[in-house]
Parts: structure tokens; sequence; C-alpha cells
């Protein structure tokens, strides 16, 4: 078998394309949950802190000497601003997973039938049988 014929069963399995899907969603969805961090949740956090871009809140450890020269700084709000990113993602993976495993669980087992005319009759003789 050659190389090729391998590589096309390969990508012809449904987990590998369910796979790319996945990776193809999930990139679009984090710039979706980029954006809604950047444009509505980090303004009003601004706005809490005195019009400070929150992004942009920085410690600087060594200030530029002359213009050109880079500013050492931890981006503390940067990285704040992605940490709220992940929680934002984390919830709505989780809630996706969520509404996924209550479509799978099977239905809740109706209780069994009662018991047919036949049983009936054959537990009636049964139980006169035992009190002779």
């Amino acid at each position: 078998m050659g190389i090729f014929q391998e590589f096309k069963e390969f990508i012809s399995r449904g987990s590998v394309i369910d796979l790319a899907i996945g990776v193809v969603i999930g990139g679009a969805f984090g710039k979706i949950v980029s954006s809604f961090v950047e444009d509505i949740i980090m303004p009003p956090v601004g706005l809490l802190t005195s019009g400070v871009s929150f992004a942009e809140a920085q410690l600087i450890l060594k200030a530029a000497e002359k213009a050109g020269d880079p500013v050492i700084a931890i981006k503390y709000g940067n990285f704040t601003q992605v940490i709220i990113q992940f929680f934002i993602v984390a919830a709505a993976v989780f809630a996706v997973v969520k509404a996924v495993n209550r479509l799978r669980r099977p239905n809740p087992a109706a209780p069994p039938p009662g018991p047919t005319n036949e049983e009936k009759l054959l537990t009636e003789i049964r139980d006169l049988l035992k009190s002779r």
C-alpha cells in the first residue's frame, strides 16, 4: 500500500475531519471572545479605573533613557485581560459540553410494565398451590 493511499485513509476517518472542524471553529470563537473582552468588558473596567486603559496598565521596571530605547515593564493589565478571556472561553466550553451531554444522555427509563394477565394467573395458581 502506497503512502498516498495510507494518507487518504487517515484523512478519510471521521475523527480527523471532526478535529479539523473543531480547530477552525475554535479559532473563530477565540476571535469572538477576544473582541467581547476588549470591546465590551474592558471599557467599563477602564472606566472604573479612572479612564486608564486596562490593557496598557504596566509596572515600569526601567524607563526609556532616550527616544527609541525600549521600556522594560511588567504588563499586568494585558495579562489580566487574557485571564478574563480564558475564563469566558472556559465558561462557554463548559456550557457547550454540558448541553451536549444532556442531549446524549438517554431518556430516563420508563417504569417496567406491570405483569401480564398470564403472569397474574400463574401467580395466583402458585399462591393457591403453596397454601394447600
